[in-house]
């Protein structure tokens, strides 16, 4: 067993991060990410949305892995996420599916204001990593862990581009809606003046 873990700050406030976590797929820069199905979601009495979700990926693994495993397909991981607006906090909790008889990835995510500049987002993740039943188990676990960094820095990526691209959206709808009441204060001028 492995267990990984990593912070990072975003220098945007929590609110704009959990919107862009919530849409981060897909994505350019996690093309693996390939569906969402949506199982299960509610709002509780303490006015946190929970979700349950799957997600469909497509890892391209090494050849000699497919071979080891005896699959190359899509594979899927299930995610729990409770978002608290309350307390500003934003928490997921994903595991593998598919190779689950092999290898067992639990991944947690926690996206909370940063405790000493609520202007920037404080992400702490964590992924226990547990390889059964196959050969060069010790080998296995540690290569998954160092892929755990190259997609976590990849995550994060993917998160400062969908909030580039909700900042260009919000930047549109405002022109939009400049130019549209602009053509309405014209149509009312020219209608006044007949």
């Amino acid at each position: 067993m492995k267990i990984w873990t990593s912070e990072h700050i975003f220098d945007h406030p929590w609110e704009t991060v959990a919107l862009a976590a919530w849409r981060k797929y897909p994505n350019p820069i996690n093309p693996s990410v390939v569906g969402i199905d949506t199982v299960d979601r509610i709002v509780d009495g303490g006015g946190r949305l929970k979700t349950h979700r799957v997600l469909s990926t497509e890892w391209g693994l090494p050849a000699w892995v497919t071979r080891l495993v005896g699959m190359d397909r899509a594979c899927y991981v299930s995610e729990h996420s409770e978002v608290d607006p309350r307390k500003k906090s934003m928490k997921l909790q994903s595991r593998n599916l598919t190779f689950c008889n092999f290898v067992t990835i639990d991944e947690s995510l926690v996206y909370s204001p940063h405790p000493n500049d609520a202007s920037r987002t404080l992400l702490r993740q964590e992924a226990v990593v547990s390889v059964e039943g196959v050969p060069m188990t010790d080998y296995m676990e540690n290569i998954i862990k160092k892929t755990m960094t190259s997609k976590a820095g990849q995550g994060r990526q993917a998160i400062e581009w969908v909030i580039s691209r909700i900042k260009e959206e919000k930047h549109d709808l405002s022109r939009t809606t400049r130019e549209e009441m602009d053509g309405l204060k014209n149509l009312t001028a020219a209608s006044t003046s007949l």
